[in-house]
């Protein structure tokens, strides 16, 4: 059975309500829900998680070394300028699927750039909260076909 870590950063505790013309009004239970649901199709368990503070998600995943088999990893506004979650996904040797609800290509020039994605084995963003699933999907078959 596959371990996925799903991994919420800062201010996404408020999906539903923060700017839902660009985030929906889909809340990050529901996410959640959503998550934890696929677990039988995918074979999976699949754990979740959110904090506000780039050192606790740092935290996670370096827990998630030895103990998980990939990580979707929505980093919020870090993705933009965090050097330490970049240097803590390429520490930990595990596969990463970046995930945005926005399109951040779409959005202003400093959402262009990510740091995650230089370490990230793909990105998915623009879907809203159905890229989720989209992401989770795409680890479970990466992962599968190792």
């Amino acid at each position: 059975m596959l371990r996925l870590l799903v991994l919420n950063g800062p201010n996404l505790n408020l999906l539903g309500t923060r700017q839902p013309e660009v985030y929906g009004s889909t809340t990050l239970a529901e996410v959640e829900a959503m998550c934890k649901a696929l677990e039988g199709e995918l074979e999976a368990e699949i754990t979740c998680a959110q904090s506000n503070h780039e050192g606790v998600l740092i935290d996670h995943i370096h827990a998630a070394k030895g103990t998980m088999d990939g990580i979707v990893l929505n980093a919020g506004a870090y993705t933009h300028t965090s050097l330490a979650l970049m240097d803590a996904i390429a520490s930990v040797e595990l596969p990463v699927v970046e995930l945005h609800v926005s399109n951040i290509h779409a959005r202003e020039e400093f959402r262009h750039k990510t740091y995650i994605g230089r370490v990230a084995l793909g990105q998915i963003c623009g879907f809203g909260p159905a890229g989720y699933p989209l992401a989770l999907r795409a680890l479970a078959g990466h992962l599968r076909s190792k």
